[in-house]
């Protein structure tokens, strides 16, 4: 294989990978023209089309994924061998792309990962913020954080922060109009602020266990988001009742501005954890970034 050839198929890589012409070019430091050219070449030559373009996007065809497929161990591979030089000059080097959803980053990457970059100077670190399920592999992520309770069970999963619970809370001033909800039942007499998922579209459930029982309540209520500030917001207002984590309402709680209810029915669940495939070598860059975001059970 060419030199040519090579710098083709990883260019193809990045495309593949960010969706975007504009994009890979800015990574690979050429412009998007000549990035377009150089792919069109490699489709002519191979004789199949690699990416399906339109005047918005840019994805990769089915044969552009079975290439994909069979690329992404090699360049790991020549990425591997390459870090490996890293011990040579005794500094970290690489990059790692991370997947998560917006709350997660702000209660594990923000306090910790500024500290990483800090002490590893010669590490790129990527992150996706987004609130659907994303396929690692097929997406050209190293890692991602989600609820322990999302991780499939062919990844590796590390814990990377402490048990979560989701609490059921209201202003003083609410419950001073409205008796409070003895059993997650009464949520139906509510006012409750419901949650879309971006992933489905469809509306979150309120989720409730006690004794082994789980309960799912589909409530209803004046306002449906899919964002938590906006919800929260709501719910100090005196608006309704929220679901809402319980470490994101601790001060409202400690200062009296918000009140719980239906405490026995909200059981704590596994919290975050960083996840990657278990058929890969950890790179030593995602090696050392899970070791620094890393919390003991």
């Amino acid at each position: 294989m060419s030199r040519s050839e090579l710098n083709n198929l990883m260019q193809f890589a990045v495309v593949a990978r960010e969706r975007s012409f504009t994009r890979a070019a800015a990574i690979l430091g050429m412009s998007p023209s000549a990035l377009s050219h150089s792919l069109r070449g490699l489709e002519e030559r191979l004789g199949v089309r690699l990416l399906a373009r339109t005047t918005r996007s840019v994805a990769p065809t089915e044969a552009g994924n079975a290439l994909l497929a069979s690329l992404n161990p090699a360049l790991a591979q020549i990425d591997d061998g390459l870090l490996g030089l890293a011990a040579w000059r005794g500094a970290l080097a690489g990059s790692v792309r991370l997947t998560t959803f917006a709350y997660a980053a702000q209660r594990v990457l923000e306090p910790k990962l500024p500290g990483f970059l800090v002490a590893h100077p010669e590490v790129q670190v990527e992150v996706s913020i987004d609130n659907g399920l994303t396929d690692l592999v097929a997406e050209g992520f190293d890692a991602g954080i989600r609820f322990g309770e999302h991780v499939d069970g062919d990844m590796i999963a590390v814990r990377v922060g402490p048990d979560l619970r989701t609490i059921v809370v209201g202003t003083p001033d609410y419950f001073a109009r409205h008796p409070a909800p003895q059993v997650p039942a009464d949520l139906e007499r509510h006012a409750c602020m419901a949650y879309r998922l971006k992933s489905t579209g469809g509306l979150l459930p309120w989720e409730f266990e006690r004794d082994g029982k789980a309960i799912n309540v589909h409530v209803r209520g004046p306002l449906i988001a899919d964002e938590v500030p906006l919800t929260l917001a709501a719910v100090r207002a005196g608006a309704g009742l929220g679901f809402m984590m319980e470490d994101e309402v601790a001060a409202d709680l400690r200062s009296g501005r918000l009140v719980q209810v239906l405490d026995d029915w909200c059981p704590t669940y596994p919290g975050y954890h960083l996840y990657y495939p278990s058929r890969r070598q950890t790179r030593p860059a995602l090696r050392a970034l899970i070791d620094w975001l890393r919390v003991d059970a």
